[in-house]
C-alpha cells in the first residue's frame, strides 16, 4: 500500500468518525491556539512598550531618585543650576512629579486621570504641542498657579462639546483653570497618552504634598554624547546622595535591552504553558488511537490475511494520526490568529510571528508522530488470527 492510498483510509476513518475525531484533534487545536495567542500578546505588549520608549528619543535620559530616606534631596533648582552649567551636552530638563486623581467638571466625573506636574521644557523633550490655549509658564510655576492644560481623552469625557479653555475643573477638590488642549497623540484611547492633564510642578508638589521630586527628564544635545552625560549625572548626583543605589539614570538602549529580556522570558514561560496543553492533546490522541485499533481489530486481522504488510498497517495509523494533529494545527492557527486579531487588539498590537505559527504547528505534528507510533505499532503486530477471532 503506497502512501497516497494510506492517505486516502485515513481520511475516510477520521470523516466516518466525526466525533471521535474532532474530540481527539481538540487538544491540539486549544494547544495550537494558545501557543499563537499567548506569544501573540507578549509580543503585542512588547511592541507597544517599545514604541513607547523608542518615541522618547535616542538623546533622552530619565533620572529616578530612589532613596526616600536620605536628608540630602536634588531639588528643581539644583538641577537646573547643574543643566545651566553643562549646556554645551545638555538642551534642556524637565522634573515631573506624577499622580493619579479623580477629576470633576459640574456633573462630570473622570476617575484615574494621570496628572502630572512638569516644567514648560517637558512638552519640547516628550514633543507635545497646544491645538488650542497655551502651554504651562514659567510664571505659573513661579506663582504656583492653579493652570491645566488638558488632554483630548479628558476633554471629550467631561467636556464633550463643550469648549474646556477658561472653564474651571477640580482635581482632588482642588480647583483648577483650563488653559490649554493638547493635541491628540494616541487616537483619544483611555488610559493612553490623551488621558493626562499637565500642571506646573510647584502646583504638584503642593497637591500632593510631595516636596521631593524624584523624576527628571534630560534632553541631550547630541545623541552621540549620552554615554557621557549620563556618567556626569550620575557624578552629579553621587556628590549629593554618596550612594549609587540613592539613584538610578536610565537610557533608551538600557531600557529596551531590559525590556527585551522580560518580555522575551515572559513569551517563553507563556509559550512553554501553552505547549504543555498540546503534550496532553497528545496523551488524548494516543488514548483514542488505542480505543480506533480495538476497534478495527477485526479489520486490521482482514487486512492481514489477506496480504497487507506490518509496514503498511503501521503506516495508515501513523498518517491517520498525523492527519488529525496536522488538521487540528490548521484549525487552531486559524483560530490563535483570530483571537489575536478580535480580542487581543483591544488591549495590544495585534502581532503575529510566523516562526510560533511554524513552530506549533509543527510540534502538533510531532506530537502526532510521537503519541500516534505506540497504536501503530500495537496494531500492525497483531496476529491476524486473533485478529479474525476478536469480537
Amino acid at each position: 500500500m503506497n502512501f497516497l492510498q494510506s492517505l486516502k483510509m485515513a481520511v475516510s476513518s477520521i470523516y466516518n468518525n466525526k466525533g471521535r475525531s474532532f474530540l481527539t484533534m481538540l487538544g491540539v487545536i486549544i494547544g495550537v491556539a494558545a501557543v499563537i495567542a499567548a506569544t501573540g500578546f507578549a509580543l503585542g505588549s512588547t511592541a507597544s512598550i517599545t514604541d513607547s520608549i523608542e518615541s522618547l528619543g535616542a538623546n533622552k535620559l530619565t533620572v529616578t531618585i530612589m532613596d526616600r530616606s536620605s536628608n540630602r534631596d536634588i531639588d528643581y533648582e539644583d538641577f537646573m543650576e547643574f543643566t545651566n552649567s553643562n549646556a554645551d551636552l545638555i538642551s534642556q530638563m524637565a522634573p515631573t512629579v506624577n499622580g493619579t486623581s479623580t477629576v470633576k467638571f459640574q456633573t462630570s466625573v473622570s476617575e484615574g486621570v494621570s496628572i502630572v506636574g512638569t516644567s514648560p521644557d517637558y512638552a519640547d523633550i516628550n514633543d507635545m504641542h497646544v491645538q488650542e490655549g497655551r502651554y504651562i509658564l514659567e510664571l505659573d510655576m513661579e506663582y504656583r498657579q492653579k493652570i491645566a492644560v488638558i488632554g483630548t481623552t479628558v476633554a471629550n469625557e467631561i467636556f464633550g462639546k463643550i469648549n474646556p479653555i477658561g472653564e474651571i475643573i477640580k482635581i482632588d477638590g482642588t480647583p483648577f483653570t483650563v488653559v490649554g488642549i493638547l493635541e491628540e497623540k494616541n487616537g483619544s484611547q483611555a488610559d493612553g497618552e490623551d488621558d493626562v492633564i499637565i500642571i506646573p510642578v510647584t502646583t504638584a508638589q503642593r497637591v500632593y504634598r510631595s516636596a521631593t521630586i524624584r523624576t527628571f527628564t534630560v534632553l541631550v544635545r547630541e545623541s552621540e554624547k549620552v554615554g557621557e552625560t549620563q556618567t556626569l549625572i550620575e557624578e552629579f548626583l553621587y556628590e549629593t546622595y554618596q550612594s549609587e543605589d540613592a539613584y538610578r539614570v536610565y537610557n533608551s538602549a538600557q531600557i529596551l535591552d531590559t525590556l527585551e529580556d522580560i518580555t522575551g522570558t515572559m513569551a517563553l514561560i507563556l509559550g512553554g504553558i501553552a505547549v504543555i496543553s498540546l503534550l496532553v492533546g497528545g496523551i488524548g490522541i494516543m488514548n483514542i488511537m488505542l480505543v480506533s485499533v480495538t476497534e478495527r481489530t477485526r479489520e486490521i486481522g482482514i487486512r492481514k490475511a489477506i496480504g497487507a504488510r506490518k509496514s503498511s498497517i503501521l503506516n495508515q495509523f501513523i498518517i491517520e494520526a498525523l492527519v488529525i494533529t496536522g488538521l487540528g494545527g490548521v484549525i487552531g492557527i486559524v483560530i490563535g490568529i483570530g483571537a489575536i486579531f478580535l480580542l487581543i487588539s483591544n488591549f495590544v498590537p495585534p502581532v503575529v510571528d510566523p516562526m510560533w505559527v511554524f513552530l506549533s504547528f509543527g510540534f502538533s505534528l510531532f506530537i502526532g508522530l510521537v503519541f500516534g507510533i505506540f497504536p501503530a505499532v500495537k496494531a500492525a503486530n497483531l496476529n491476524p488470527i486473533e485478529a479474525l477471532r476478536y469480537e
